[in-house]
Order: C-alpha cells, then sequence, then structure tokens
C-alpha cells in the first residue's frame, strides 16, 4: 500500500504527462503483479462498485470524530469529496498498519469482503480500517470503497506507463487493456508478455479518435486554414453523426458489439447482432449506431431515414428491448472503416485500402441492418463547407474529414482524422440558482442552473459547470454569496442578474423538466456583462430550435443497399 499510495502522491501533485506517464512506469517496475493488477484495474477506471452506503459512512465518520452530524456535513459541502472529508475529520490510526499490507491484501482481506456484511458488520471492518490507517492510504482506501477513485489519468496515459516499464509497444498495451479482463496476477503477465500475438476473441481494438478541425474553444464552427491541409483530393468526408461510435467484432462464431467507452453492449441492438452474423470471422467493422430505418423497398434506389437522437436514447441502457421498442426504433450499424479482415489486422494499411475491404464485405455478404457509410462526394474545401452547412437537415453534428493514405491510429493522432462540427446552438439566459463544485472547486460556486423568460417568468432550462476563467468564476461565487434569496440544502437561489451565453448541441421535448425542453450538453460561452436580466432570450426561441419531429431521409447510394436489408 505504502507504493501505491506514493504514486497517487505523485501522479495528484502534476498535471505534466510525462511526469504521470513516469510515476506509473516507476510504480509497475516496482510492483508485486498482484498489487499492480489492482492498480491498473483503479488507474483505468474500472472501479469496485460502492460497497458501503455514504449515509453509513456519514454517521460512522461524524461520530468517529466527535462532531454533530450537521457539522460533518457542513464540513462535507465545503471539502466536496466524502473519501477526503473522511480522511481529515477522523483522528488518525497506525499508518504502520496500513503500509504493512499490500494492495492486494487491502483489496482481498478488507475491502471486496464489506459487500457480504450486514450494516453492522460493516460498521465494524470500517471502524477497523480507519484504526490502521492515515493520510493518503486512508484516502486511497475510502475512495475504493465508495466507487469514487479517480487520480486524473486516461487509460491512454496507464498503457504509455505500463509500456514505458516493460518496453512493449504502448498500442499493443492499450489493446490488452480493453476487453472484459479481471485484476489479476496473470492478467499483469499477459500484459508483460512479449508474445504481440494475443488478442483475445472478444477484445475489441483501440479507437482511432479525431482532433478538432476549427477552435471549438471559441465554439466558432469557422473555416479552418486549408491550407495546412492540402489537397482535397487527398482526403475523405463523412457526415458526424449523432449516434454511438461502435465496433462490431465477428471472430470464432461470436459477435461482440463495444462503444467507444470500452462498454461491451450485449443484447441492446439485437437487428445489428444479427448482421453480423452475416459477417465472416475474423472481421472488425467500425461504425456508428443509429436510429434508422430503409425508407423505400426499391433496392434500385435506396434510401435511409435517420430519427432524432432523442429516439436512439429509448433504447440506451436497455438490458432487454421489448418488440414494440424494436418496432418504433429500429437501429443500423452504418460502417465507415473495416480494421480487421479475415483473422488480420489491416490498420496500418492506408484507409483506401480499407475502406476497399469494407466495401467488399459488405456488397458480398450482404448484413440486414448494416450498411456502408458512404462518404461525401466533393471536390474542393469549399464544397465540403457548403454540405457541412446542410448537416442539421441530416440530424449530423457536422463532417469528419479523413486522410485516404493514413492508418488506423490508437486515439487522437494528429493529422489523421478532423472533426468539423457546426457551431453549437447559443442563447442567453439568467443564473437563477448556484452550489459548490467538487474536489478543487469544493469552496467555489460553480455549479450553476440557467433560465429564460416565459412571459413575466424565468423557467430553468439547463444546467452548466464549465466555460468561466478562475478569476471569473471567484467574481460569481462572492456575487452569490452576496446575493443570496433562500437556501435549499446545498443550492442557494440568487437574484436574476447574471446572464450568461449558453452553448449546446440540441434540444428535445422533455417532461422531467418545468421548460418541457431538455439541452444537449449546455456549457458557459461567455458572461454577457454588456446585457440586462431583461435581454435573456425567451422560452418560445427555444422551442422554434426543436428539430423536426419527422425522421430525415438521406440517399444510400452502394452495393451494401441489397434486397436483403431493405
Amino acid at each position: 500500500m505504502k507504493l501505491f499510495a506514493e504514486l497517487f502522491r505523485r501522479l495528484d501533485q502534476t498535471t505534466k504527462t510525462n511526469e504521470k506517464v513516469a510515476a506509473i512506469a516507476a510504480y509497475m517496475s516496482a510492483a508485486a503483479p498482484e498489487d499492480a493488477a489492482w492498480a491498473i484495474a483503479a488507474l483505468s477506471g474500472r472501479r469496485v462498485k460502492r460497497l458501503v452506503s455514504t449515509g453509513l459512512l456519514r454517521r460512522l465518520a461524524a461520530e468517529q470524530a466527535g462532531v454533530p452530524d450537521w457539522l460533518f456535513e457542513e464540513s462535507y459541502d465545503a471539502v466536496g469529496d466524502l473519501a477526503e472529508t473522511i480522511t481529515l475529520l477522523v483522528p488518525a490510526g497506525n499508518s504502520s498498519d496500513a503500509d504493512s499490507r499490500s494492495l492486494s491484501e487491502w483489496m482481498h482481506e478488507k475491502v471486496l469482503p464489506l459487500s457480504r456484511m450486514d450494516e453492522s458488520q460493516q460498521s465494524d471492518a470500517v471502524r477497523q480500517m480507519w484504526a490502521e490507517t492515515r493520510g493518503t492510504s486512508r484516502l486511497i482506501l475510502m475512495k475504493l470503497i465508495t466507487g469514487a477513485f479517480r487520480v486524473g489519468v486516461s487509460s491512454r496515459l496507464v498503457a504509455r506507463g505500463i509500456a514505458e516499464s516493460n518496453g512493449l509497444p504502448a498500442d499493443v498495451i492499450a489493446h490488452r487493456l480493453m476487453g472484459d479482463w479481471s485484476p489479476t496476477p496473470e492478467f499483469v503477465r499477459k500484459i508483460h508478455s512479449p508474445d504481440l500475438d494475443d488478442a483475445l476473441h472478444s477484445r475489441p481494438y483501440p479507437f482511432c479518435l479525431a482532433h478538432a478541425l476549427a477552435d471549438d474553444a471559441h465554439e466558432t464552427g469557422d473555416a479552418p486554414d486549408w491550407s495546412a491541409l492540402g489537397d482535397p483530393a487527398d482526403y475523405q468526408a463523412d457526415w458526424k453523426w449523432d449516434g454511438i461510435r461502435g465496433q462490431v467484432i465477428r471472430r470464432a462464431g461470436r459477435t461482440y458489439i463495444w462503444s467507444r467507452g470500452e462498454d461491451l453492449m450485449v443484447d441492446r441492438w439485437p437487428e445489428i447482432e444479427r448482421a453480423a452474423e452475416f459477417l465472416p470471422d475474423g472481421t472488425v467493422l467500425d461504425g456508428e449506431i443509429l436510429a434508422s430505418r430503409f425508407a423505400t423497398t426499391d433496392a434500385s434506389s435506396p434510401s435511409i431515414e435517420v430519427l432524432p437522437f432523442a429516439q436512439l436514447q429509448r433504447r440506451i441502457g436497455r438490458k432487454t428491448v421489448g418488440k414494440k421498442l424494436l418496432t418504433e426504433v429500429p437501429v443500423m450499424f452504418h460502417a465507415f472503416d473495416c480494421i480487421e479482415a479475415n483473422g488480420m489486422d489491416l490498420r496500418e494499411q492506408p484507409l483506401s485500402e480499407r475502406r476497399e475491404q469494407l466495401q467488399a464485405i459488405l456488397a458480398k455478404h450482404q448484413p440486414p441492418s448494416m450498411v456502408w457509410n458512404e462518404p461525401l462526394s466533393f471536390s474542393s474545401w469549399q464544397g465540403l463547407a457548403d454540405l457541412r452547412s446542410q448537416s442539421r437537415d441530416v440530424l449530423a453534428e457536422g463532417v469528419m474529414i479523413k486522410r485516404l493514405d493514413a492508418p488506423y491510429s490508437v486515439g487522437r493522432t494528429r493529422g489523421v482524422w478532423w472533426k468539423w462540427k457546426l457551431a453549437p446552438h447559443t442563447v442567453d439566459a439568467v443564473l437563477i440558482y448556484a452550489q459548490r463544485g467538487h474536489g478543487k472547486r469544493a469552496s467555489l460556486y460553480t455549479d450553476y442552473t440557467f433560465a429564460v423568460w416565459d412571459d413575466d417568468k424565468l423557467v430553468p432550462f439547463a444546467k452548466a459547470y464549465s466555460g468561466l476563467t478562475d478569476a471569473e468564476i471567484q467574481k460569481v461565487d462572492r456575487f452569490v454569496r452576496d446575493n443570496t434569496s433562500e437556501r435549499f440544502g446545498p443550492v442557494r437561489s440568487v437574484q436574476p442578474e447574471l446572464v450568461m451565453e449558453l452553448a449546446f448541441e440540441g434540444l428535445q421535448r422533455s417532461t422531467r423538466h418545468k421548460s418541457g425542453i431538455a439541452t444537449r450538453f449546455p456549457r458557459i460561452v461567455r458572461w454577457r456583462t454588456d446585457k440586462k436580466p431583461e435581454d435573456a432570450d425567451r422560452l418560445s426561441d427555444l422551442l422554434a430550435m426543436l428539430p423536426d419531429p419527422e425522421p430525415k431521409s438521406i440517399s444510400v447510394k452502394n452495393e451494401s443497399a441489397s434486397p436483403r436489408n431493405i
């Protein structure tokens, strides 16, 4: 545990990528396999589910600290993190007892058994942990128990650290970290194995990701400097769909569908699973899951109706999908890349060759509910800009631009794929509620609720947590403290005086919100100090932005649109 606590401190105290990689590499070189397994799981986001209720932990902590419940709650509100609050308030135990156990011993002997205990047993076990721990060791254990372990590293960065410790390519390590695995010494030995031919049947490839082409930080969506990209003939462009990115894997007679977030989606998309059965073994396709269907029975002139993302959301998270929902919200896999064919890894081949493989597979096997995501036709950058301006007409977010001679890279590699999204919708709204943030912002009011006018009343419609500078956050925090009109637990109602410009990707109708609408990815663009509250936008302005409820039809002109598909 002492070694892992030192790693945690090093990661927490730096924002420099190379220093984090070096810290992970040093730990992996020194840790025993059974400890490294749990460290990799924690660092890569495979957190243990909450084992003890937060209510019980809060009551026990107040009791052990000798403070009334209200004072503990005020402290928790100020700190913003339960594990850190407990570490600070509960008297320190014997740290040598904590350090004498390895991370693996703590997990198997103390942490995981909590899931099999009743509340009384959990109380005794937690008190004993506190008697044996202090400082970083206790903080780590409390974060593991509450399922809130985070330390500011990505899976890709973890892969780089492991690769630096064993000398293997980082993309090989990233591949091995994907898919289902358990934190065991055997898994760690596989991670370090020099044998590179080790892909399991179910394991996906690390996704190739895109860089933003325009300056997203300023939400402009303006045209980029095309001279930096060169000849448009060297590129392919696709719609940037508003769906779910996924890989469809067909190996050893079985189908696996993975999301970009490394979620194995079992029984969620039966149409796509059936389609994958038509693919030959050793096939991996990359593409987008969209709520869509063929709009015609004429195979000579097929078209597809794409449904709004709000319809796809009806299917997301469902463990089983009933016949009614299957009929109302059918889905299709729009394949845009082939990264494995006949069991051969194609990632080093240029996109132009991978595209030919994709077309050949779909044309030959004609899987239903699976189509080739046909590239857009353009001969100049201005022509592509004109197509991009039509994105919302087909329920797309913009366009993707990909080099035809580029390989399928791991993560975001500059110069391979670009995304050029439309400028988001914007609205001027009034700040009406504020709440303290979390972590380093736990002492500041950084979580805001915004409203627009409906006749002469302000109606809340969105929450936003990002977009202001540190200096602006300090000013808003002071305003909230000086202009609070009411308190509702941790939430403060403030005088409606501050106007902010919010950006968001889209709107949909919602019965859960007073305004009748819900926003997608709202964030603050700027503080409109030049506007008064009465200048803010109206609910009618937002309602006018709602998408057409009717599905959009897009033409499909490729051989994968076969009679079987239709």
